[in-house]
């Protein structure tokens, strides 16, 4: 998969998700959706577990069919653009005994266009004991730009990134960071972004979730480590700029990759 593309409006869209509160965290998520595409964006990044939030409780997945999915594909289509938004998901790829903690990008259409398993399971938390873990990462052409989603643990393990490393644009993670380890999330990101000569677009939540206290942090990084700034101010929301043309002018100039 070669990069075509012209440069891609990327949002990332954090938020408060309530806890166990489908109704209310699709309808926030949907309000943020609209708002982005709006002032421009084509990609829309939700957190992890969009509808509930990172919950340990397997009731609260959803079939792939199910009402959370739906209505991040109406969402999608009533937008015109791509949303990226975590979900537990009950999709019988772990055999139907236990739920995934996935990724789904939907198409401007409303249509799934993929599903990321996070590979990684926070057993600090028993994510393991109540999740199955996905075992590859995905990477899709959206409008040119290659992007490889991952989801939040995930970020511990360059191992993960590097797998995909040659052949994206953008690593588009998703997660519901604490606050307490924030700090950790500040330098993982952009570690992402130097070692792969990636863009890396990373959207935290905020609020309260479980008993444990998010403060966002949502980022962005160009494929030197250099922050990007918000271009659209006035949306409320931070969009930015993702060109593929910049990961291959880096690559070129800088061919680390080629030593791996």
């Amino acid at each position: 998969m070669s990069a075509t593309g012209a440069p891609l409006l990327v949002a990332l869209g954090e938020y408060d998700i309530g806890w166990h509160d489908a109704d209310t965290s699709l309808r926030r998520a949907d309000e943020l959706v609209q708002r982005a595409a709006g002032a421009g964006a084509r990609l829309v990044l939700l957190p992890e577990m969009t509808a509930t939030g990172f919950t340990m409780d397997p009731a609260q997945a959803t079939p792939p069919d199910g009402p959370h999915v739906q209505a991040l594909a109406r969402s999608a289509a009533r937008a015109g653009a791509w949303v990226l938004a975590g979900l537990a998901l009950r999709d019988g790829s772990s055999g139907g005994a236990r739920p995934v903690n996935a990724a789904l990008l939907f198409d401007p259409t409303g249509a799934t266009a993929a599903t990321y398993r996070k590979q990684r399971l926070f057993a600090y938390g028993e994510e393991h004991a109540h999740y199955a873990p996905g075992d590859r990462p995905v990477t899709v052409n959206v409008e040119g730009v290659r992007v490889s989603p991952f989801i939040c643990y995930d970020l511990r393990f360059p191992e993960l990134f590097r797998a995909v490393a040659r052949e994206t644009d953008l690593i588009a993670i998703v997660a519901n960071w604490p606050a307490s380890r924030r700090a950790h999330w500040d330098l993982l990101v952009r570690a992402r972004a130097v070692e792969n000569l990636a863009f890396v677009a990373a959207v935290n939540r905020i609020g309260q979730g479980g008993k444990l206290a998010y403060d966002g942090g949502s980022a962005a990084y160009d494929p030197w480590g250099e922050r990007l700034c918000d271009a659209r101010p006035e949306a409320g929301v931070q969009i930015v700029e993702v060109d593929p043309a910049r990961v291959a002018a880096t690559r070129e100039r800088y061919p680390f990759l080629d030593d791996m």
